[in-house]
């Protein structure tokens, strides 16, 4: 990640509270695997929606997707610099979509923030061509979100795996 082109003195305040939310609350900020770290931050805002109405937690989801093409929009003209490896609110929203109506526990939280990390690191297609198609803000969130959806679905394949061979196990 290039520091050069941020100047942490020379901010307004509107400046600075986007930053501190494209950030992830500053995790961006880490020198090392930010979108990791970001993606960590993310971790406990599935076990929010949890409990939601699916109707209402789609309607949240989009609303959180809008705001953050928003922000790392703007985050992207305050550093000049494009996507930058410091905004990681797109890392939050993939993460968030990755957990969507999948039961939660420690193996589903680690199984989803591995998939999940895979996507986003190796891009398959098309989460490369959103990347490399879509400009700005839109462009940085939206190739996570298609992780997101790629990450649900293999993760539900996986426990739709695991609860049949463990059904198929008990009723030999």
């Amino acid at each position: 990640m290039n520091f050069k082109n941020i100047k942490f003195k020379e901010r307004t305040f509107k400046e600075s509270i986007v930053l501190f939310t494209a950030s992830g609350c500053y995790a961006g900020y880490i020198p090392f695997a930010p979108g990791t770290m970001g993606s960590i931050v993310a971790l406990p805002l599935p076990f929010f929606l949890f409990g939601i109405n699916f109707y209402y937690t789609v309607p949240l989801i989009l609303i959180f997707i809008i705001f953050s093409i928003l922000i790392a929009d703007y985050a992207e003209k305050i550093i000049k610099q494009k996507d930058p490896g410091l905004i990681v609110i797109d890392e939050i929203a993939g993460i968030i979509i990755t957990f969507v109506c999948i039961p939660l526990n420690i193996l589903t939280i680690i199984a989803g923030f591995l998939i999940f990390r895979f996507f986003d690191i190796l891009k398959p297609f098309p989460i490369r061509l959103i990347e490399k198609k879509i400009p700005g803000g839109a462009g940085i969130v939206l190739d996570d979100v298609a992780a997101g959806i790629f990450s649900n679905i293999v993760l539900r394949i996986g426990i739709f795996i695991i609860l049949y061979l463990k059904n198929s196990i008990i009723n030999r």
